[in-house]
């Protein structure tokens, strides 16, 4: 049968190359194309001697990803053989560089012995490394979680998902519609996707997949009787109900796939697996990948070496607590209590003694015991780390002496945790050395006195010099032959050297076995005893050793939940040390929690700002049922961006269970944060940025609820003038009466800052902003109020603009504002704010492209109310309404109209304003009355 050339060219979407007849080729030839067509889209890494192997198309691959020489090795078929190779010793460097980049490895050992082979020596694939199952801390990264994700009728309503971190044994389950899986993924970041061989990738899923290693299973392996009847073996349940899983097919069947491909690559079933969690999408606040990255929280803006809000809290001295810190951030509790009872751990850890700094410096002794006891579980543990955990228990005793005076479940938690049973690693410290070597393969991990049979072939390894001189001697006296010498050759083994001139007084029990020129060798029945054993001593100590070695780890697997318990109390101290050394080190404070929405912070900050500048100037934000919209004005460059910003991640600090940088902070329920900040295209989807704007700005008008936190910055810039204010304002009033968010919008448009007459709950704020010698100064201050100018071409001036260009849009400016103010008056928004309220055909009609009276002129340059709060003066009411025809007035009109032209309108309270109106609504009347 034909065979094809490796890996399957199919497997990676390019046609399939014919290869010649397998038996065409030589026996070791056939034998690594047989264990290749096993795994067609892998990297086969083949052993031989002191190196792994790739040959022919994987060859090529791996030469060009690891840059490693690309050699030819004789022919097979009548074709050269290309080949390259990675040394034995330094393979975990390479698989980790492979991993990065999404690659998959079959590791490939020698398991029969050479000297007993007849053709090829026995060899099989032992292990397989891909993406989203290592658990190797070489392979590892310390800091982040490595997900497996699973995915199953992702073309339906909603799709089953399941994913696993291995290397801790946490496997979650979930049913989502398309966008809210799409959501979690970008939160997971998976590093490889497990799909049906028979499965497409949804477009909705795709840019969310980007990045991560997709592997194919077949289509059996997600079928849901089948993942039931796994999952419970596995777990030892009669059914899944325990686990919240019931109705849940699709994500069970998509789990069930999961421990399958696990299973295959790791070479047992993932018995650490602590049970399977449902997601629940209430119990955090919701923060989207817009959110997440507008905000900063785990990446930068400017790419991955920028500043974060993970980078500036992440102090902890162990990598899980690196990697719940990421997670605390992430899915920040909406539950108050919860992140209440962080708030209360970390004060105490301030106000302790030792406190936090004693508490970090004893958890930088301890190893990563979650993902060691995963490695227990999977048998790949290696002998310095199971030593680290025998070495972790007086450390463990050592911080829950420390911890059982402080008042917090999560103290008590761990100290019942560090109260490990004795089986956990007393065999640990029974049978390996102090400091044992880093391979079991290698000998030298257990201690003389664990087996008699150990340490008697180790003896006669060691002593093999001391036994042949003890013959040496002992011949001599029995022969007298004063030369008489006792060796070893490689060739010829062990032997007994006498010159030939004394070859006559050679006792009877000698047997020749060499002469050379001037000597003859023998061997002795005492000498040949010695010889056989002696030889395989070290084979057969090294072969015991590791199979002792597999048996203690054997032993050790019921203590598995026991150290992964240890290691998630680690963890979480570790979070909470960080949180008090942030709160000490930044000065930050302990927020309060309130019953109702809103929130009130007092001199907030923005923390990464912050710890970038040496000067921050803090600002107030107070929102509640009164004052649901903050409306913020200023110049570009000025702050606004970073004031709400700032608003945002103090609350989701808050939620974290952290202190946040302000002077005093109260928060009330929060179940979402939106950000719709900054202006980006995606050109590989084929959407504007103006589309991007829109789409992010209707994902907020769906889902925010009175209880969301909403970031609205410059919200219409990206289409004309018209549309840009008419979508603006209407997001705005759509946010005020509908969504009651909690919203702070920032804009350039100062017609929105007329809003606040028609919604009370609309308030007027600015960044404060000084013209000095032709410049501007940013005094980044929030003062109550609209801004007056927008300060453009000074700040054109301030980013280098050439002077001529400046000058030239000055005297264009003076241009319009002069043609602008020969225009009709400013239109009046407020006539048609009821739009959203009205039927479509009582709705009154814009009609300022016709008019020209929007304050904006037919090329829809400057507006009056721009103008008209840069000079410093409000407009009337006469010119905020929009120009109709009508016939003369007579004199009961006229007194109404001298009315109003003397009033000032900005001196009127909404209360007088309303009485106003009635009576002149009353003067009115009495016209229309009949005589």
């Amino acid at each position: 049968m034909p065979n094809r050339n490796p890996p399957s060219a199919a497997a990676r979407g390019g046609p399939e190359a014919p290869f010649p007849a397998l038996q065409e080729h030589t026996p070791m030839m056939q034998q690594y194309l047989r264990i290749k067509s096993e795994h067609p889209s892998r990297l086969l890494f083949y052993r031989m001697g002191d190196f792994y192997e790739l040959f022919y198309d994987d060859a090529e691959r791996a030469a060009r990803l690891l840059g490693i020489t690309l050699t030819r090795r004789g022919t097979s078929a009548g074709a050269p053989i290309p080949m390259a190779g990675v040394p034995v010793h330094s393979v975990e460097q390479y698989l980790a560089r492979l991993v990065r980049i999404g690659e998959s490895v079959a590791v490939c050992e020698q398991i029969g012995d050479p000297a007993t082979a007849k053709g090829p020596v026995e060899r099989k694939v032992v292990r397989i490394v891909t993406p989203g199952t290592v658990t190797d801390a070489q392979l590892l990264h310390d800091r982040d979680d490595t997900v497996l994700l699973a995915l199953r009728d992702t073309s339906g309503a909603r799709a089953g998902a399941a994913w696993m971190i291995v290397s801790s044994g946490e496997c979650w389950l979930a049913e989502l519609d398309a966008g809210a899986l799409a959501r979690e993924i970008d939160r997971l970041r998976p590093a490889e996707v497990l799909l049906a061989e028979n499965a497409g990738v949804p477009d909705a899923l795709r840019e969310a997949l980007e990045g991560a290693a997709i592997a194919r299973a077949p289509a059996w392996q997600f079928e849901t009787r089948r993942a039931q009847r796994r999952l419970c073996e596995l777990f030892g349940t009669h059914d899944l109900a325990g686990y919240g899983a019931e109705g849940l097919d699709a994500a069970v069947g998509a789990a069930g796939a999961l421990v399958e491909h696990v299973e295959r690559t790791q070479g047992r079933a993932p018995t650490h697996l602590q049970g399977l969690r449902v997601l629940d999408a209430e119990a955090s606040v919701v923060v989207d990948a817009v959110a997440r990255r507008n905000l900063e929280i785990v990446e930068s803006l400017r790419g991955d070496d920028g500043p974060s809000l993970l980078r500036l809290l992440d102090r902890c001295a162990t990598g899980a607590g690196a990697r719940l810190l990421r997670r605390w951030l992430l899915e920040p509790p909406r539950s108050q209590p919860a992140a209440a009872q962080r708030h209360h751990c970390v004060q105490l850890l301030l106000e302790a003694e030792p406190g936090y700094a004693a508490l970090h410096a004893q958890l930088r002794a301890l190893p990563d015991l979650e993902r060691i006891a995963a490695r227990i579980a999977l048998r790949s543990v290696r002998p310095r780390e199971l030593a680290a955990l025998r070495d972790a228990v007086p450390v463990l005793h050592r911080i829950r002496d420390a911890i059982a005076g402080l008042d917090g479940e999560p103290f008590r938690a761990a100290a019942r945790a560090f109260e490990l049973p004795p089986g956990s690693w007393e065999p640990i410290a029974h049978a390996l050395l102090d400091e044992p070597a880093a391979q079991a393969r290698d000998g030298g991990v257990l201690r003389d006195g664990f087996d008699a049979a150990l340490d008697e072939l180790r003896a006669i390894d060691r002593d093999a010099d001391a036994v042949l001189t003890a013959i040496e001697v002992r011949e001599r006296e029995r022969t007298g032959i004063a030369n008489l010498r006792v060796g070893y050759n490689s060739v010829h083994g062990y032997y007994i050297e006498v010159t030939r001139g004394q070859s006559d007084r050679v006792p009877d029990d000698y047997r020749r076995r060499q002469t050379l020129k001037n000597a003859e060798r023998y061997i002795t029945p005492e000498l040949k005893a010695f010889e056989d054993k002696a030889l395989s001593a070290r084979e057969r100590a090294l072969a015991l050793e590791r199979a002792l070695y597999d048996a203690l780890v054997e032993s050790l697997e019921p203590a598995v939940p026991d150290w992964q318990r240890a290691g998630r109390a680690v963890a979480e101290l570790d979070v909470l040390a960080t949180l008090a050394e942030r709160a000490h080190t930044l000065r930050w404070v302990r927020p309060r929690f309130a019953a109702l929405p809103g929130i009130e912070i007092r001199a907030g900050r923005h923390p990464l700002v912050e710890a970038a500048i040496e000067q921050y100037v803090p600002n107030d934000c107070v929102m509640r049922d009164s004052r649901r919209m903050l409306l913020i004005t200023g110049p570009n460059m000025g702050g606004k961006s970073t004031y709400m910003r700032s608003v945002a991640l103090i609350a989701l600090l808050a939620y974290c269970g952290s202190f946040v940088p302000a002077d005093d902070c109260e928060i009330g329920p929060l179940d979402r944060i939106f950000t719709r900040v900054g202006a980006s295209d995606d050109l590989a989807g084929g959407r504007s940025t103006f589309m991007v704007e829109m789409t992010e700005a209707a994902a907020i008008l769906h889902a925010a609820t009175d209880r969301s936190l909403v970031l609205m910055d410059e919200i219409g810039r990206g289409t004309s003038t018209f549309d840009g204010l008419a979508l603006a304002h209407a997001i705005a009033a759509r946010l005020l009466a509908h969504n009651r968010a909690l919203t702070l919008f920032a804009t350039h448009y100062f017609e929105l800052t007329r809003l606040s007459e028609r919604h009370p709950q609309a308030v007027n704020l600015h960044l404060a902003a000084a013209e000095h010698r032709g410049g501007i100064v940013f005094l980044h201050a929030l003062r109550d109020g609209p801004a007056n100018r927008s300060y453009g071409l000074q700040v054109a001036r301030l980013a280098g603009v050439p002077a001529p260009v400046v000058r030239a849009a000055e005297r264009m400016l003076g241009e319009l504002e002069a043609h602008a103010r020969a225009q009709q008056p400013q239109l009046d928004l407020f006539a048609f704010a009821a739009d959203a309220e009205q039927p479509d055909g009582a709705r009154p009609r814009l009609e300022a492209a016709e008019t020209g009276a929007a304050g904006i002129d037919a090329r829809g340059n400057g507006t009056q109310a721009a103008r008209a709060h840069r000079d410093g003066a409000g407009s009337s009411p006469a010119d905020d309404a929009p120009h109709i025809d009508a016939p003369p007035i007579d004199g009961i009109e006229a007194e109404v109209l001298a009315r109003l032209q003397a009033l000032d309108p900005d001196a009127l309270s909404a209360r007088e304003a309303l009485d106003l109106v009635y009576a002149l609504h009353e003067r009115l009347a009495t016209r229309r009355q009949p005589a």
